[in-house]
């Protein structure tokens, strides 16, 4: 019978998070993958796990995804860990996963820390919908196109940051976004776990003179629908109705369907637009 592979969470901070079933699943595979090797030893350590490792890490994440698949189609039940948290959330795990659904390996997930979910519980900003957007991406055309995205994005919105590149995200965040709620969470779990609730302008003011120190999960709010509405009605109206109707049907719409959001848009009837298309 072919092998399986286990996706096991591990302390964010606090190594009494990890699970019992966790722990038990890391005794009896046959082959732990991490992402450092180095650093995931002191934790098999501190629990008294042997269980031997290999490096499965965003360098070698496709060559050695074959070769671990490879393992498991022959037998060999591996655990996947990553230094801290749930592996394959914004992480290479998620290419060995892929590569194991392809290949007919059966995967399950050990439920466990998260710090984008751990941040959310304690941001006190909504928590019924939101979307984790994990870096900006370096790049700056991609960076300011992911930021143009989110400026209409209406859910909570979680972001991951390094202490060095904090100051800069801020910055871009507030003349992208405008001044936002937000929560900086750091050393989540830890003696010194700390919750900034703030704004955008404040905590751009904080860190001129502070030094940003750990890594941050930024929790921000969504955009207001009721602004975002009333943006999107005065563009409409700025358009005379067959501009109105153009609009639609230059995203594919027929005529008639265009007619009929335009209809909407405005507050008006079908009929009001047809008349309006005719009389032109």
């Amino acid at each position: 019978m072919a092998g399986m592979l286990y996706i096991c969470a591990t302390p964010i901070g606090n190594l009494e998070d990890i699970t019992l079933r966790t722990l038990r699943i890391l005794k009896e595979v046959d082959l732990i993958a991490a992402e450092d090797t180095r650093h995931s030893i002191k934790l098999l350590n501190h629990f008294e796990i042997n269980t031997p490792m290999t490096s499965y890490h965003e360098f070698n994440k496709y060559d050695k995804a074959k070769v671990l698949v490879e393992k498991m189609a022959a037998g060999i039940n591996i655990a996947l860990i990553t230094d801290a948290g749930t592996p394959a959330i914004s992480d290479p795990g998620e290419e060995l996963v892929r590569q194991c659904h392809e290949a007919g390996i059966e995967v399950t997930s050990l439920p466990g820390p998260s710090a984008f979910v751990t941040a959310l519980t304690i941001s006190g900003q909504k928590t019924r919908r939101f979307c984790f957007e994990a870096f900006l991406p370096y790049d700056k055309k991609e960076r300011e196109e992911i930021l143009e995205e989110l400026v209409t994005e209406t859910r909570t919105i979680i972001l991951y940051e390094a202490p060095h590149k904090l100051k800069r995200t801020l910055r871009d965040l507030y003349e992208t976004l405008g001044n936002r709620r937000i929560s900086l969470c750091r050393e989540l779990t830890k003696k010194h776990e700390t919750n900034f609730y703030t704004t955008l302008e404040d905590a751009i003011v904080y860190y001129d003179t502070e030094e940003p120190r750990g890594e941050f999960v930024l929790v921000m709010e969504g955009a207001d629908r009721t602004v975002l509405k009333e943006e999107e009605m005065r563009k409409f109206l700025s358009m005379s109705i067959p501009e109105h109707v153009a609009y639609y049907m230059d995203q594919n719409f027929d005529k008639k369907e265009a007619m009929k959001k335009a209809a909407k848009d405005r507050g008006v009837s079908k009929r009001d637009i047809y008349q309006a298309l005719l009389e032109k």
